[in-house]
């Protein structure tokens, strides 16, 4: 019986082949089954040409994005920074700092004992600071200007970026 409907619809809508098309035609002709369903079909098919279709009003979209903009207004804005990130940085400050305090004191000469008189009650131990001028090569400060002028760039983007999506709001 579906197959009956599947046929009957694809003659009504002119989808089938000419030679289906004909084939159809004689079995309407000659068959009662077929004559009533397309009948029924038929008629099913003119009252759904005869109906209006319900259309939105001109203004829909813009009520529909209007009132996701509101709500997304309502919550607030939370960054999605995960704890992890953050533990993970402030313990390499953390090290960094331990590891340069340790430098230090190791680079105290302890042995040396009293070094010069501050107003002459305080003794002060002289310290050994290394040369840190042969650190600071050529391409080092090169690399550690490049590496600021690509992070200045990207910030400023970020900031041109959201510049934009407020006024676009």
């Amino acid at each position: 019986m579906n197959s009956i409907e599947e046929k009957l619809w694809n003659y009504i809508d002119g989808t089938c082949a000419p030679q289906e098309q004909q084939a159809i035609a004689m079995l309407i002709e000659q068959d009662e089954v077929y004559q009533k369903k397309y009948n029924e079909l038929l008629q099913l098919n003119t009252a759904f040409s005869a109906m209006d279709l319900d259309e939105p009003p001109m203004a829909f979209t813009y009520n529909v994005m209007e009132g996701i903009r509101i709500e997304n207004a309502k919550q607030p804005l939370k960054a999605a920074i995960d704890k992890r990130i953050i533990l993970g940085i402030s313990t390499f400050f953390a090290l960094s700092l331990v590891i340069l305090l340790m430098y230090a004191l190791g680079a105290v000469n302890w042995s040396a004992g009293t070094g010069f008189k501050l107003s002459g009650q305080l003794n002060v131990t002289q310290l050994n600071v290394p040369q840190v001028s042969s650190y600071f090569t050529g391409p080092v400060i090169k690399g550690f200007l490049f590496f600021d002028v690509v992070m200045g760039l990207f910030l400023l983007d970020n900031y041109l970026r959201r510049k934009n999506l407020t006024k676009l709001q």
